[in-house]
């Protein structure tokens, strides 16, 4: 039980449907209708505007920050990113959302708010250039989780810590799995840009 409590309270934590609360409660409005259909900020940001989008994305970062945080108040012998990939997981498949989630980028980057802030702000830096240059959210989410990986390669080879490029590993090919389909429709040149 000691291990199956914070590891259940992780996957919940990140099984919290954001996009689709947001939407129900103030827009009466199932973001899966709309739209891509996907449950993140993205899709968020295109079908229920600006505001909507943002406090989606503040609140999909806080899950996986909340998750990375819960060793500080549950006694645990369990490493802090494996809550936080837990709660990944629990985005992309939420018990609460018929287990069709978002694409992970914002709770990934949750992970890195609560344990190594600065690669936080470099992702955070990474995104909003590159989205400025293509004005592809999706494109942008995968040059960052590549950026985050060599930025997690070079960090551990000077302090050793192996699990965290593991862990970004695992996060990074997540996110790049998950715009699959995006992939195809940058190839093609219909991908759906932004406007600034």
């Amino acid at each position: 039980m000691d291990i199956l409590l914070p590891v259940l309270l992780a996957y919940l934590l990140g099984s919290i449907p954001s996009a689709l609360w947001i939407g129900k409660i103030f827009y009466n409005t199932d973001i899966r209708t709309k739209g891509s259909g996907n449950l993140g900020a993205t899709n968020t940001f295109r079908t229920l505007g600006a505001k909507a989008g943002i406090v989606v994305t503040v609140l999909d970062i806080l899950k996986g920050t909340a998750a990375t945080l819960i060793p500080l108040y549950i006694d645990t012998n369990i490493h802090p990113l494996i809550f936080g990939v837990i709660a990944v997981v629990g985005h992309m498949f939420p018990v609460f959302a018929k287990f069709k989630g978002g694409k992970a980028v914002a709770t990934s980057g949750g992970i890195l708010l609560g344990y190594q802030w600065p690669l936080f702000l470099v992702a955070v830096a990474v995104l909003l250039i590159t989205l400025k240059i293509t004005k592809m959210v999706s494109l942008s989410s995968i040059i960052l989780a590549v950026v985050a990986v060599i930025y997690t390669t070079i960090y551990a080879i000077n302090t050793g810590d192996y699990l965290f490029l593991a862990v970004i590993i695992i996060l990074a090919t997540f996110i790049i799995y998950r715009h699959r389909a995006n992939i195809g429709r940058i190839k093609a040149g219909t991908e759906p840009k932004i406007k600034w």
